[in-house]
């Protein structure tokens, strides 16, 4: 597993990073899948998909449930080899990189990660300096610093010689996140980053990731189940079912009845969220809309 060792649309064809970005060419996405065909457990979920990533943006994959979301994560986060095509990280095949190399650019947090028993909040985090570390690089004071400035972003200064077995569930998922900064890979993959999480802390934890996004120019892509919360915090969504890229753009431009109604079999209207103004999935009520005609 790649650490935790971890605006405008863009078309689906088509900075607190501690090593310098390897890029080819001027344009190069961050991550791209050209004619990657995946397969789960004998099940082709994508054939001959072709999507890119672009630099600096939170893209959000949405989809129901076994469209394939987090397969296509795994295959950018080269936890899955594809079955045909290629997958590139900054437009070189991620196949052919050293697992370190791949570190240093690239974080993935999965839906349930393992926290390890007998672990302090502090040496949680210090695993995502793992792919900084090497014979002639040992830890140093440089390291360390990264490791109270990660704690301090997620609010767990004052956690840190605590158990992480002992925290509640939305200061754990903080402290995860805490440990893909401090491996400051300059592009992270989420799965699912609010499972389990009251609202709030969903609310807390997405508002961590767009902060690392625009302070740091960390590029996100994310798996969110939340429509709503989905509209809200990213900058592109890409809705994936079929084994193809149903819909990809803004979320106002993704977000309509139409793609909801073809992608979730979802009757809904969408409406400005009156707190940010971006779209907000409402859910019609056929019994209710049925009640109401007849009273007509």
């Amino acid at each position: 597993m790649t650490a935790p060792t971890a605006s405008s649309p863009s078309g689906s064809t088509g900075a607190g990073a501690s090593v310098t970005p390897t890029v080819t060419g001027p344009s190069a996405p961050a991550l791209s899948a050209r004619g990657v065909t995946l397969a789960y457990e004998k099940t082709v979920v994508f054939e001959g998909l072709d999507l890119e990533i672009d630099e600096g943006r939170i893209t959000t994959l949405i989809g129901a449930n076994g469209s394939g979301k987090s397969t296509l994560l795994k295959a950018f986060g080269r936890l899955l080899a594809p079955d045909a095509g290629s997958v590139e990280l900054r437009g070189r095949p991620v196949k052919s990189m050293a697992t370190r190399e791949v570190a240093r650019q690239l974080a993935i947090l999965p839906q349930k990660p393992l926290t390890p028993s007998a672990t302090t909040v502090r040496d949680l985090v210090s695993r995502g300096r793992h792919p900084h570390q090497s014979l002639l690089r040992p830890w140093t004071p440089a390291d360390a610093a990264v490791i109270d400035e990660a704690l301090a972003a997620t609010g767990l200064s004052e956690l840190g010689d605590r158990e992480a077995g002992s925290l509640s569930g939305g200061q754990l998922q903080r402290a995860w996140i805490a440990l893909v900064m401090a491996q400051q890979a300059p592009i992270i993959l989420l799965d699912e980053p609010t499972t389990f999480l009251d609202l709030s802390h969903q609310l807390d934890v997405l508002g961590l990731v767009r902060s690392i996004n625009r302070q740091r120019g960390a590029t996100v892509v994310m798996v969110l189940h939340d429509l709503t919360l989905a509209g809200r915090y990213s900058d592109r969504l890409v809705v994936v079912g079929g084994g193809r890229v149903i819909a990809d753009g803004t979320p106002w431009e993704v977000l309509t009845p139409a793609v909801l109604r073809e992608a979730f079999d979802l009757e809904a209207l969408v409406i400005p969220d009156p707190s940010s103004g971006t779209p907000l999935i409402v859910p019609v009520d056929p019994d209710a809309m049925g009640r109401a005609a007849e009273a007509e």
